[in-house]
């Protein structure tokens, strides 16, 4: 009977951890990293990847976990990879993500001193290098940064900007779920040096500490998907500061007249709008890589695209760097 008991136990826990997850890989120029196994004993356990223990989502942004969803330290044989900046950085989520219903966000923040390591995450001021909200239809039935993620194999790719300085760092990949309130944050952390980076450090505007960066007030974590507003609502805003490169100096969560940003560095979508004759701004040269959004009608972010991509319309919306 007790044998029994357990087993029951074990299996109520692995139903309850399928339904949420996290970051459980990298792959960055072509070598795979695996990431923490948070239901390990993490006696034993290296990596590039900061510790994390549970698959269960983050409901509160002032919660303080909410850097990188662990106690802000790193693990006691952490490791950190090597990166070019310019360099793609695939995460890969555990499969099949759950949520398709929300955005896609990564941060950068650079520890001081020579190395991430024994630096509290907490502490850190990050920016943010790439977004994708709602891509198209509406918050109710729309596609979203998520459901992106998921169709690319539960994976998300984020490029080092090219303008980024060389130094220490720490990304931060995060997926936020909307399909209940409150919002669930699924953030994890791994640890870089970025090598061959360029100078534009990021604007006091585009910094932010975690928790700090998000408010439980903000639009775009107390949106209701299924409301009734939101079957015609086309507009999201993502939560966070003003992406790293960009124009802006105003926080988008403080408005939701701001349309979609799709700043996803990873391959386009397969819904794509019709071609108008509109022209793409200009804006901070060479900040948006391949594949993200570089204008459109509401935009607010960097307009020129790292070399040699060019900023091409798609729609009176959106623009995207090809």
């Amino acid at each position: 009977m007790v044998f029994k008991l357990s087993g029951l136990i074990v299996l109520a826990a692995v139903s309850k951890t399928l339904a949420h997850g996290g970051v459980l890989s990298y792959n960055i120029g072509g070598q795979i990293y695996q990431g923490w196994q948070p239901y390990n004993t993490p006696t034993g356990q290296t990596g590039i990847e900061r510790p994390w223990s549970t698959y269960n989502p983050i409901l509160s942004p002032t919660d303080p976990t909410l850097a990188c969803n662990d106690d802000g330290t790193s693990g006691a044989l952490q490791l950190t990879a090597t990166v070019k900046a310019g360099t793609p950085i695939i995460a890969y989520w555990n499969q099949v993500w759950p949520h398709p219903y929300g955005p896609m966000l990564t941060y950068l923040a650079q520890c001081p001193g020579s190395t991430c390591t024994g630096v509290n995450a907490a502490t850190l001021k990050w920016f943010k290098i790439d977004q994708s909200g709602l891509i198209n239809g509406t918050v109710f039935a729309g596609y979203w940064g998520s459901g992106k993620m998921i169709d690319q194999n539960s994976s998300w790719t984020t490029t080092i900007p090219a303008t980024v300085p060389s130094g220490n760092y720490l990304i931060r990949f995060e997926t936020i779920a909307l399909h209940s309130l409150p919002a669930q944050f699924y953030p994890e952390c791994a640890q870089l040096t970025i090598t061959g980076g360029g100078t534009l450090a990021p604007t006091a505007a585009q910094l932010v500490t975690f928790p700090g960066g998000y408010s439980a007030t903000d639009p775009g974590l107390t949106i209701d998907i299924y409301s009734n507003a939101a079957q015609t609502e086309t507009t999201y805003p993502i939560p966070g500061p003003p992406l790293y490169g960009s124009a802006s100096t105003s926080n988008p969560t403080t408005t939701i007249t701001s349309t979609h940003s799709t700043t996803s560095t990873s391959p386009t979508s397969t819904s794509k709008s019709s071609s108008t004759t509109s022209t793409a701004p200009t804006g901070v040269p060479g900040s948006v890589a391949e594949f993200g959004q570089c204008g459109g009608i509401g935009y607010t972010g960097a307009t020129a695209c790292v070399a040699p991509y060019t900023c091409k319309v798609s729609s009176a919306y959106y623009s995207q760097c090809l």
